[in-house]
């Protein structure tokens, strides 16, 4: 059962933090990517936003945090809040504790910190304050680390990297968990922070490659390379690039029974998860047939639920027109050609932010179904030809009362992730 979800993203003025948050976002199709040479989400999370959420950290640590360390604790915290559990105290000591990370932007500066330090120059203080930040940032369990201290947890913690779709395995790995009686609660947070320097510094590197890379290209090679410059459409017409954004997303799963014995709101269910990799031998390629995706989706219903049950999938397409492909070729194994299924992104809304997207695939899915409406796809407006679902274009939702859904997540190199979702009642 998923009672509690909480974010720490892009906003418009400020940053999203609560389900209302999230909800005035992408149920109206908003997109709060601002542009600065290169389109991005940035989060803006300022130190008087992260103290009142978290007024206790003791600052011999938490002057070492980084973006991600920060993220990842005020998501878990506006988690923790909104389902009614408190995040210190020993509240969470027998929880898991599973964060998904996927990019290490955020450890580089702690890292050449501490690589480029002269130890005959350093001071004893300054030595320990290295010390310090390298024992919290420099590997990808950086922010699992913080989390479990801050929860005094000595339930499983550890942190699973493959990309995007590693907030998305977490939640797998928490359903398998409460399942079998490990837990009976698991804080799932995905975090990721990619360098907006780093983005532009790319865009310009790209820029200037374009041409010899015109003249070198080949049948099987796309006509362009990688842009950030123009605003990420999915499933648009105009689909032509994606823009990144940094932020985390924890969603609080808990097993039916303990979530009922303290009277605690669901959103809904994780009902089965599954992943495949397309097996290709290029480790940036995806297989635009979908073949392995519809292979996730038929392991995820099983024997026990239809295709036909579920009428809404949550997709996973940033802008690039290869997701797209493969995603439509999927629904159309799946559903045949004539269907009406919805199938939304909302990646336009916050930017492709990495591991985060498992968790706020789950919880932007839950809160569409608790609610029955489907968010519009963000920044869609000109659909393009021949999708075999519904994108919901625009800026309102649609209405629709359903049951079940599918999430979908995918990493660089061929991983694509499913995840079915239900009502509190489904069974």
């Amino acid at each position: 059962m998923v009672t509690g979800v909480g974010f720490c993203l892009p906003g418009r003025t400020e940053p999203v933090f609560t389900a209302d948050d999230m909800w005035d976002v992408v149920s109206n199709g908003r997109s709060c990517l601002k542009r600065d040479e290169v389109y991005y989400g940035s989060v803006e999370l300022t130190q008087a936003m992260f103290d009142e959420r978290l007024p206790d950290v003791p600052p011999f640590f938490s002057q070492h945090y980084t973006p991600a360390h920060r993220f990842g604790l005020v998501s878990m915290a506006e988690a923790t809040t909104d389902a009614g559990l408190a995040f210190c105290g020993g509240a969470l000591s027998e929880a898991a504790i599973l964060v998904g990370r996927g990019g290490v932007d955020s450890n580089v500066e702690s890292y050449l910190s501490v690589l480029s330090a002269d130890p005959g120059k350093t001071s004893a203080p300054d030595a320990m304050e290295l010390f310090v930040a390298a024992q919290q940032a420099v590997t990808p369990s950086d922010v699992a680390l913080v989390q479990a201290a801050l929860t005094q947890s000595n339930g499983p913690c550890y942190t699973v990297s493959c990309g995007c779709a590693s907030s998305a395995v977490q939640i797998g790995n928490a359903r398998r968990m409460i399942a079998h009686g490990e837990v009976d609660v698991a804080v799932v947070t995905g975090v990721d922070v990619f360098n907006v320097h780093l983005i532009q510094n790319i865009q310009r590197l790209l820029s200037g490659a374009q041409q010899t890379y015109d003249a070198l290209r080949t049948t099987d090679m796309p006509e362009l390379l990688p842009s950030f410059t123009s605003l990420m459409r999915p499933y648009d017409r105009r689909a032509d690039c994606i823009n990144h954004g940094e932020g985390a997303a924890t969603v609080i799963m808990e097993s039916r029974e303990h979530a009922a014995r303290r009277g605690a709101h669901i959103y809904g269910q994780v009902l089965a998860t599954a992943m495949t990799r397309d097996g290709l031998a290029n480790p940036l390629a995806c297989d635009e047939t979908g073949t392995e995706l519809v292979t996730a989706v038929r392991r995820c219903l099983g024997d026990r639920w239809r295709i036909s049950d579920v009428p809404y999938v949550h997709g996973g397409s940033d802008g690039n027109v290869v997701v797209t492909a493969f995603e439509a070729n999927a629904i159309k194994e799946l559903y045949g050609a004539d269907n009406d299924v919805l199938m939304t992104s909302q990646e336009g809304c916050f930017g492709h932010n990495g591991a985060p997207a498992g968790c706020l695939g789950v919880a932007m899915t839950l809160m569409m179904m608790e609610r029955g409406q489907v968010c519009p796809t963000a920044n869609c407006e000109q659909p393009a030809d021949g999708l075999p679902f519904d994108p919901v274009p625009g800026v309102r939702p649609r209405p629709l009362d359903f049951d079940y859904a599918l999430s979908f997540n995918y990493q660089v190199g061929g991983v694509k992730n499913a995840i079915l979702l239900g009502s509190p009642e489904a069974v």
